[in-house]
């Protein structure tokens, strides 16, 4: 059951984070430099999300993987 909720915890942050990455893109048009698009994503926290609900979902898989091969030996 906790796997469950950190999973979709670490997808709602990723959907977050994203949604606003991809919003961000608008920079571009408005004349940013792709290195200025880059550092203004990487100091803005609703960004980071993406990053941290990445690194949920992966914990989640990852350690999940581990409990259900102790299981069939």
């Amino acid at each position: 059951m906790y796997r469950i909720f950190f999973f979709l915890l670490g997808f709602a942050f990723m959907v977050i984070g994203f949604t606003f990455i991809v919003t961000y893109l608008n920079l571009l048009t408005m004349g940013y430099s792709f290195f200025d698009y880059l550092s203004f994503i990487f100091s803005r926290i609703e960004c980071l999300f993406s990053l941290l609900g990445l690194l949920i979902v992966s914990l989640v898989i990852l350690l999940s993987g581990r409990h259900h091969n102790d299981l069939y030996i």
